[in-house]
């Protein structure tokens, strides 16, 4: 059976301007989702609390997750972190394709931060790639998080490289002027997105 709700991802690297870009999506009156808002969440399923009790019982206290112990056993051991990627992840996608799927409207649009990392590209109908200068994106991470700018090249480091990779088949959105030029590049990808919805 044909879906008829258009998943639509957002996805780019840090301080591309993917939340920028979701909000005037929203602006436009279509619903969207962020995949780290959910993931902010996953530890309430009693699902995703099993298995991680299972695989880091150090980290669960009071059948709650003890978030900082958890960062501090995945981020030093890569094994580790794809375990816990594991669990959660899949957890993740499900509550967002539920939602999406629910959402009214022919078209969804969701912020999926790690979209080719996690391989979850083919799982959406859409992909939107923002892509935005370097030197502009450290000063949003640094001014936005209070990281300094080794701390912020450092995290892009172990990001998808969306200047290096090829992105053929998706749509990809220059954020390298100002908020009026990024509206206008926005309404003009949306719209063809929402005519081909229609076709």
């Amino acid at each position: 059976m044909k879906r008829s709700k258009l998943r639509v991802a957002v996805t780019g690297g840090i301080g591309s301007g993917k939340s920028a870009v979701l909000r005037l999506i929203g602006e436009m009156g279509y619903p969207v989702f962020s995949a780290d808002a959910i993931g902010r969440h996953i530890y309430d399923d009693d699902a995703v609390l099993r298995a991680v009790r299972a695989r880091f019982p150090q980290c669960v206290r009071d059948d709650a997750v003890d978030r900082k112990a958890l960062a501090s056993v995945v981020f030093a051991d890569p094994e580790a972190l794809r375990a816990l990627d594991g669990i959660t992840h899949p957890a993740i996608m499900r509550r967002l394709f539920d939602a999406m799927d629910a959402a009214p409207g022919p078209i969804a649009f969701a912020e999926v931060p790690l979209l080719f990392e996690s391989g979850t590209a083919g799982m959406f109908d859409r992909v939107v790639v923002i892509r935005r200068p370097l030197e502009a994106r450290i000063r949003s991470v640094t001014e936005r998080d209070g990281l300094t700018r080794e701390e912020v090249l450092a995290r892009m480091q172990n990001q998808f490289d969306y200047e290096k990779n090829p992105l053929d088949g998706h749509t990809v959105i220059e954020n390298d002027s100002d908020l009026a030029a990024l509206r206008a590049e926005v309404e003009r990808v949306v719209h063809a997105i929402a005519l081909e919805a229609e076709q």
